[in-house]
């Protein structure tokens, strides 16, 4: 693993931080930190790689070395591409600080068959949690929904309602719009919805190198359509930052979702930042 660019300020804001509802941080790609008002904090889909060069080039900086986290009480993964389920990411949270990976079964596979994170990393097979649609879990003072998302790249991916007395967070991995969101906007109040977005672009292809006309993320209407069905509060875009050929303009999002009654506000966060509820 590459060293981080910024030391480890990152991880040490996370556990310095005594939020007074929830606040988030950043990671870059579609990685979060989220720590409650009591303490409890949840990594989702921390990714500090480097991609797979030439075919996938990162385009932000490295924030963080995963044996710098010290505080964590579960890591979660929406799907199982790497730059969500990553063992040199991932695992050194699970060892450090033995809090569980929750998971759905393609994801979990990565950890156990194609990466051996307990081989690799002192990790217990205890630690991977398998979840699925409908599934409620709770992580000290978060109450989790596993839920539907729609992302026909993956195999098999879910998304997070996470609950807290001071608001409720969805967070859909790489989704686009689903039909099962109009039913989400009628089970919870949402107030900040991550979702992902991106250009299309070209990417080399894995066997041959040539480029290919690659489409991975929500783009402009897309997102605006699924915040708009789920009745997002705050929309909160992620991933354009990362993959060179594929990266955007999240600004441009305020002119798509101007004539809608939801999102009622567009939130720009770059890697790094810390958001509120």
């Amino acid at each position: 693993m590459p060293a981080s660019d910024w030391g480890d300020w990152l991880p040490r804001a996370v556990a310095e931080a005594d939020p007074d509802t929830v606040a988030l941080w950043y990671l870059g790609c579609n990685g979060f930190a989220i720590k409650g008002s009591e303490g409890t904090v949840l990594w989702i889909d921390p990714y500090v790689g480097l991609g797979d060069p030439p075919r996938t080039v990162r385009m932000i900086p490295v924030p963080f070395d995963p044996e710098d986290v010290e505080t964590a009480d579960a890591v979660l993964a929406t799907h199982e591409h790497t730059d969500h389920v990553h063992g040199p990411s991932q695992a050194p949270i699970l060892a450090n600080t033995d809090c569980d990976l929750i998971a759905p079964d393609d994801s979990l596979a990565v950890a156990r068959q194609e990466e051996h994170w307990t081989d690799d990393w002192e990790v217990s097979d205890e630690q991977f949690v398998e979840v699925t649609e409908g599934d409620s879990l709770r992580v000290g003072e978060f109450s989790i929904d596993v839920v539907e998302t729609q992302d026909a790249d993956a195999t098999h991916p879910v998304g997070y309602v996470i609950e807290h007395e001071s608001g409720t967070i969805f967070h859909g991995g790489d989704t686009k719009p689903s039909p099962s969101f109009a039913g989400l906007a009628e089970s919870y109040d949402i107030d900040l919805g991550i979702l992902a977005f991106g250009t299309v672009g070209n990417v080399p292809d894995k066997e041959t190198g040539e480029p290919v006309r690659t489409k991975w993320y929500s783009d402009e209407n897309e997102i605006v359509e699924a915040a708009s069905d789920l009745e997002l509060d705050r929309l909160l875009p992620t991933h354009w930052d990362m993959w060179k050929g594929l990266t955007a303009d999240p600004t441009a999002l305020h002119s798509h979702a101007a004539s809608f009654e939801h999102p009622r506000t567009l939130e720009i966060a770059e890697i790094g930042d810390r958001i509120d509820l």
